[in-house]
């Protein structure tokens, strides 16, 4: 309790330049973090400037929505727009710290959603120290009259898809429930489009492990790298599927009826890129396991191919030895022939084990 009474007696603090997000024609009492404020009236942007108090207080009067972005503000940027909202401390500790499940909580009269953005890092050639997926988050408070969306990391930005929203004025108004949406699908968009990207590269790995001959094709590393980079991109689609299914089936005061369809959409796409996640990890484990069995196998040939050799080199060296002692009585030590018929011996000995060794594929 002692940091929500920090926050609620922090003083906002000057615009900083240097700040990410920093709007050079932003209202001067604005904090840094707010990176866009607007007012949106039957769907129309109203042209005023406003700060965030500003914009929540003409909202109310003229029947409309406040729009305010933030990105990545700290606990003092974020204590005055949180008391002016109404919004519930433990919630606004999750948006200010991040780091957060996927996960949609209703505080009063507004709903707390929070989303994991992910990124598809394009890479010439995946190994096992390269990220494939970058993630970020993007937390959403929904009111009767308002919208607060907090923007964690660099992917995520809301910028195109805020003006792509003003350009559709009937659905914009819609509501507050229209921005959830459009954050909504736009996650779920960017999950789609990595779980394809995320394909090629499994595919790519497969061709290599069972391509190669004698199994020597797999890099286990860069199998474990891919399978990394899917957990967290799991964590970010899995919890993610019961907050679209109680926004798409169950009545909520806070989601207009006509948006609702919108998130049965929306749950519809998201549950096939967690069917998508499971198929991938499954895969995944099998090219793993395969990969190990092929090492395991070629591991046994060269076991095979030293212990044949060991085997042969082992016939002369027996022969030296015996005829290497220096005993004065030892058979065919004065026989003329006695030195090339052991050599041919010898040789004739190691020649049989060769073509022994080798049709039975030991060698």
């Amino acid at each position: 309790m002692s940091m929500i009474r920090d926050l609620r007696s922090a003083v906002r603090p000057s615009l900083r330049k240097d700040r990410p997000g920093y709007q050079a024609d932003a209202p001067p009492d604005t904090t840094s973090a707010v990176v866009d404020c607007a007012v949106y009236r039957d769907g129309l942007r109203e042209r005023d400037r406003f700060t965030p108090g500003q914009a929540l207080q003409r909202a109310r009067s003229t029947g409309g929505f406040a729009w305010i972005g933030l990105h990545e503000p700290t606990e003092q940027e974020f204590a005055g727009i949180a008391e002016e909202f109404g919004l519930h401390p433990l919630a606004v500790e999750d948006a200010v710290h991040a780091h957060q499940r996927p996960k949609l909580e209703r505080y009063g009269d507004s709903l707390f959603t929070v989303f994991k953005t992910m990124h598809y890092v394009e890479h010439a050639e995946s190994s096992a120290t390269c990220d494939v997926v970058e993630g970020g988050e993007v937390m959403c408070f929904t009111g009767h009259d308002f919208v607060i969306t907090v923007r964690h990391g660099r992917q995520g930005s809301l910028r195109a898809l805020r003006h792509r929203l003003e350009k559709d004025t009937e659905l914009l108004a819609k509501g507050p429930s229209t921005v959830l949406h459009a954050i909504a699908d736009q996650v779920v968009d960017g999950y789609i489009a990595v779980a394809d990207a995320l394909q090629d590269d499994i595919d790519e790995v497969e061709i290599d492990v069972f391509s190669v001959p004698g199994g020597r094709g797999g890099d286990a590393g860069r199998i474990y790298q891919l399978k990394r980079e899917m957990l967290e991109f799991k964590r970010a689609v899995s919890p993610l599927i019961r907050p679209m299914q109680l926004l798409s089936e169950r009545p909520m005061r806070l989601i207009d009826p006509d948006i609702q369809k919108y998130f049965r959409d929306v749950a519809d796409h998201l549950a096939r890129v967690s069917e998508q996640v499971l198929s991938f990890d499954d895969l995944l484990n099998s090219i793993l396991q395969a990969n190990l069995a092929q090492a395991t196998v070629a591991q046994s040939e060269d076991m095979r191919k030293i212990t044949s050799w060991a085997a042969i080199f082992a016939v002369p060296t027996m022969i030296a030895g015996v005829y290497g002692m220096n005993f004065e009585y030892m058979p065919e030590t004065d026989w003329h022939y006695g030195y090339p018929l052991t050599l041919l011996v010898t040789v004739a000995i190691c020649t049989v084990m060769h073509r022994g060794f080798k049709r039975n594929g030991w060698l």
